[in-house]
């Protein structure tokens, strides 16, 4: 349980930085929203570009792929399902709901937990590749054609069009792109890339931090109860439930296979998704407080799956 213990002590380090920053106000009033759009202009499409040009795409061709991926989408068309038909929520809202209740915090929580409870980081390359190469582009494009006034009345042109004006689309399909063709670019242009991206992850952390400033989580009359309730459920009981039904029963997964799945589907809904409601200023109490609280709940979570499948 190192790995856990690890991983989430990390996370909180850096949240309680960006609180205390908030709470101080030592940058300004608007920091939250400022460093929001560095993580979603800057930073993050440069990790991605620089993860795909430095990965072999290769890995993500595996069982993995479809075990996570599948479910993943599974359970964030289950919500936005709900959400329309019983909660009357509109597209935007559904799609950052969607995302809270499925898009799993694969890289500072992912990672050591991959390393040091199962031993194999491979298990979570697959996910994090579909997460960035397939689910956030359609999430974005989606948002994109949504939420933004911006279209051109043209509503096939815009589908088209408009996805490819986003930075994080930009920065994994350029990434994509160089990598299939086997270019290798030179250390000078990788090195700041590498710096850039490196700034992601700290970046959405203190950026989740600073949203808590003053905030009252579940706070009754502002926050969307049903909805964050909705996606918590689905993403810390659900997801990992059906995770274990497809890795078992659909592709005959037993032992630390069987186990790897399903720790990584209890993974916390990531601060991504807070960024990018912070990004389109729909959804964001629900991404913040989703975010938060299934941090705490995967804690026991994944002590659970341990106990049970370890």
């Amino acid at each position: 349980m190192s790995g856990v213990v690890s991983g989430f002590t990390a996370i909180f380090i850096m949240v309680g930085v960006g609180f205390l920053l908030g709470r101080t106000g030592a940058l300004g009033e608007h920091a939250h929203e400022v460093l929001s759009r560095l993580v979603f202009f800057v930073s993050t499409p440069a990790l991605l570009f620089y993860s795909l040009v430095t990965t072999d795409l290769s890995t993500i061709f595996s069982a993995t792929l479809v075990i996570a991926g599948g479910s993943a989408l599974a359970v964030g068309a289950l919500y936005a399902v709900v959400a329309k038909v019983i909660l009357r929520r509109d597209t935007p809202d559904l799609v950052i709901g969607a995302l809270a209740s499925s898009y799993v915090n694969s890289v500072n929580l992912g990672v050591p937990i991959a390393i040091f409870v199962l031993d194999d980081a491979s298990f979570i390359a697959p996910l994090l590749l579909f997460q960035i190469l397939i689910y956030s582009p359609i999430a974005l494009a989606a948002l994109d054609m949504t939420a933004l006034e911006r279209g051109t009345g043209h509503p096939f042109r815009d589908a088209v069009v408009l996805p490819l004006t986003n930075p994080i689309v930009i920065g994994g399909l350029a990434g994509v792109v160089i990598s299939a063709l086997g270019w290798h670019l030179p250390q000078a242009v990788l090195e700041p890339l590498k710096m850039l991206g490196n700034m992601s992850v700290p970046g959405a952390l203190l950026a989740f931090g600073l949203s808590l400033t003053g905030a009252a989580i579940f706070k009754k009359g502002e926050s969307p109860r049903r909805d964050i309730v909705l996606a918590t459920v689905l993403k810390m009981v659900a997801m990992p439930l059906l995770t274990y039904v497809i890795a078992r029963w659909g592709f005959h997964q037993t032992g630390h296979q069987l186990f790897a799945q399903t720790v990584i589907a209890a993974l916390p809904t990531a601060q991504n998704v807070v960024v990018y409601a912070t990004r389109y200023r729909r959804g964001q109490i629900l991404a913040r407080d989703t975010a938060l609280i299934t941090t705490l709940a995967s804690i026991p979570a994944i002590a659970i799956i341990a106990w049970l499948l370890a």
